[in-house]
């Protein structure tokens, strides 16, 4: 078992029906040092899910998945509040399930038959991990769901990393969970990453926050382009992942030192 620091956290089990596995991961995730509440899958239910929970494990059976709109609730409560969530369901049911919370906000999927003390295991360490030792918030905006599912992959061992998939729901984000930094893609449509910029610059609330561009190009004409809008860095999409995430270590270090110079 983990210490006392996470004894008082919360994991919130909802299903659509109690079943013996449902049962089974209840009592297992309640042997450990986390409090298990259970919810059924029904919006009322879910609307009183309470806003201090840690993670959120959706046991998926058709029936929810028919019902979109207890899914749909759910994806928009889980990236407002920021909570992870993890899902388990046949493979069937976890790819319907992938086609309305986008797998990229997914934190980890089990396939039935799953081993229950497995499961409880890693959510248990996962809590650990993100309660032992405060992390910088990072969000990234990017319209790639591969480059949102890569760059989380990259740097949530450090950072805890919030995904948005355009410039408006990156305001959203901001506006519920004020990050550290935003990592902002340039090329997007619609919206784009300078249209972004002006608009948290415009808010006095945000206009601190530090941007690194994210940019596919390069050359020096478009550099020059992006590092007029004077942001706090940019990043080639092209950069190995070891570099991105130096690149970052090493723009909080540079944050820290100016901080102890004042």
């Amino acid at each position: 078992m983990l210490g006392d620091e996470i004894k008082k956290n919360t994991v919130l089990l909802v299903g659509a029906k109690t079943n013996y596995l449902l049962i089974s991961l209840k009592d297992r995730l309640s042997e450990t040092s986390l409090k298990v509440n259970v919810f059924s899958a029904d919006v009322d239910t879910i609307n009183k899910i309470d806003q201090n929970a840690k993670a959120v494990i959706l046991y998926a059976d058709m029936a929810m998945i028919q019902d979109q709109q207890v899914l749909v609730y759910l994806k928009d409560m889980i990236l407002e509040r920021d909570i992870p969530i993890f899902i388990i369901g046949s493979r069937e049911e976890l790819d319907e399930i992938k086609e309305i919370i986008p797998e990229h906000i997914i934190q980890e999927e089990f396939e039935r038959p799953v081993n229950v003390r497995e499961i409880a295991e890693k959510i248990e360490r996962f809590i650990a991990s993100t309660v032992s030792v405060p992390k910088k918030k990072l969000l990234v905006v990017d319209d790639s769901s591969i480059m949102l599912h890569n760059l989380k992959g990259w740097l949530s061992d450090k950072y805890q990393v919030t995904l948005a998939d355009s410039g408006i729901a990156a305001i959203k984000c901001i506006s519920l969970n004020r990050p550290d930094l935003i990592i902002l893609d340039y090329e997007m449509p619609i919206c784009d990453g300078k249209q972004v910029l002006q608009m948290i610059r415009s808010e006095m609330e945000f206009a601190d926050i530090p941007v690194i561009f994210l940019t596919g190009r390069g050359d020096r004409e478009s550099v020059m382009e992006v590092m007029a809008l004077k942001p706090a860095g940019y990043l080639l999409k092209s950069m190995r992942p070891i570099e991105i995430i130096q690149a970052i270590n090493e723009f909080f270090e540079k944050q820290k030192g100016k901080l102890l110079e004042k």
